[in-house]
């Protein structure tokens, strides 16, 4: 390997390694090594806060190294409590099953199906015996547990922790175990459990594997690491047009984290749009544009990410609309629907009630409906799916209603304090 493909594998998009010495060694051993990464089936989609991770398996795949991917059955069960306040609610077989179909048509967009090897926990653990698991607790104690983060928070402020809960890390670490691994992979929030995974290798007469973590992607809210429960994500297997109109929606500070994480724009490139934003020498839409481009074209294609471009382009920004749609205008005291937000007087955004607006505008026949429409992801407002109630609304902002109805806000209450001598 050259120093330079060394250093884009260990730096970009990476927060630490456990230990870069060590892994060096690996690499330069000559030896295929086999590198894991584990996914709970909690949810039916995978999104780019997994592609980060994803990304570095499929660089060293083309070096030669194979992947393992853990289908996580049994801790799934139980649900990651990482960065959780509360227990988390269990899942069912059948709610895992479907997942983890989905999952692993899914994984195949980034990795190479062809060196990549899928296994389930079910593998090892449907054969545990209760002296396996008292064996398997036996190597830590309590105050090693508690050591985890979220779980001295949660024990600390009083909140309730299930003893299930405590067997996630020794159930993910033994994943290491049973597979040998050489290297792990996963999110920074991930760092407890895979360096228990290293102590537990150790204690069964494993050498101990290298751990490889990668940044948390933060969601289109920009506030927390992109999920699916939160509703701040962009799923990979999603519409080139709604992936394209989402990647839109995230906040500037955000821009130079997805181009570096998440696409393979050169260095160069990437070193040049962070200068050209903290200079404000160019429109972070123009960015967002390129990086909608690049995301959209990476999972669907370049002719895809080009009609993509296009149709957003026209409805979001030309603000005309496609064929066989209908747009209308909604003329609104955005005001009486919600209230301004931060600065609001200065940005002229509101955090509104968009069952309310829905209903008030006839949009929605009843509140029902409204809520129907939410709950169906059936409402888009300037790109991006609504999960959630309020929304973020301006002067101009375009919702989308089903496939084919666009209305734009005309915020009259806004229009008129700007209306000279009114």
């Amino acid at each position: 390997m050259t120093d330079a493909r060394v250093a884009a594998i260990l730096k970009r998009g990476v927060s630490e390694v456990i230990t870069e010495e060590g892994l060096l060694r690996l690499l330069d051993s000559g030896k295929p090594l086999t590198l894991k990464q584990g996914f709970d089936p909690s949810a039916p989609d995978i999104h780019l806060g997994h592609v980060v991770g994803l990304r570095k398996l499929r660089q060293l795949q083309e070096l030669g190294h194979r992947v393992t991917l853990i289908v996580g059955d049994w801790t799934a069960r139980i649900g990651d409590p990482s960065g959780q306040s509360v227990t988390r609610p269990m899942l069912t077989p059948a709610e895992i099953e479907i997942n983890s179909r989905t999952y692993t048509e899914q994984f195949f967009k980034v990795v190479d199906s062809q060196k990549t090897e899928l296994r389930w926990q079910s593998e090892w653990y449907s054969q545990f015996r209760l002296d396996d698991v008292i064996r398997l607790t036996s190597r830590f104690t309590i105050a090693q547990i508690l050591a985890r983060e979220d779980f001295s928070n949660r024990y600390g402020s009083g909140n309730p922790i299930s003893l299930t809960e405590l067997f996630y890390p020794l159930l993910q670490g033994y994943d290491s175990v049973a597979i040998e691994a050489d290297v792990e992979f996963g999110g920074m929030d991930q760092k407890f459990n895979c360096l228990l995974g290293r102590e537990l290798q150790q204690s069964s007469g494993q050498p101990p594997q290298q751990v490889f973590l990668v940044p948390l992607l933060i969601g289109t809210d920009g506030h927390q690491k992109m999920g699916k429960s939160l509703g701040n994500d962009i799923g990979i297997a999603e519409p080139p047009r709604e992936m394209y109109g989402k990647v839109m929606s995230i906040p500037d500070p955000l821009i130079i984290d997805y181009f570096d994480w998440v696409t393979d724009v050169p260095e160069e490139e990437v070193s040049e749009f962070r200068e050209q934003l903290r200079t404000r020498s160019v429109n972070p839409m123009n960015l967002k544009k390129r990086l909608a481009y690049e995301i959209v074209g990476q999972f669907h294609g370049r002719e895809a990410a080009e009609h993509a471009q296009e149709h957003f382009a026209q409805v979001f920004q030309r603000r005309e609309t496609p064929e066989e749609t209908h747009m209308v205008e909604a003329r609104v005291d955005l005001r009486g629907v919600g209230r301004m937000v931060a600065r609001g007087e200065v940005t002229g955004r509101v955090q509104a009630d968009i069952i309310a607006l829905l209903v008030e505008t006839g949009l929605a026949k009843s509140r029902s409906e409204a809520n129907r429409l939410l709950a169906q992801g059936a409402i888009e407002v300037d790109g991006a799916k609504v999960s959630g109630n309020p929304v973020t609304l301006a002067d101009g902002s375009i919702i989308k209603i089903g496939k084919r109805r666009f209305v734009k806000i005309v915020d009259i209450a806004g229009r008129k304090r700007e209306t000279p001598g009114s």
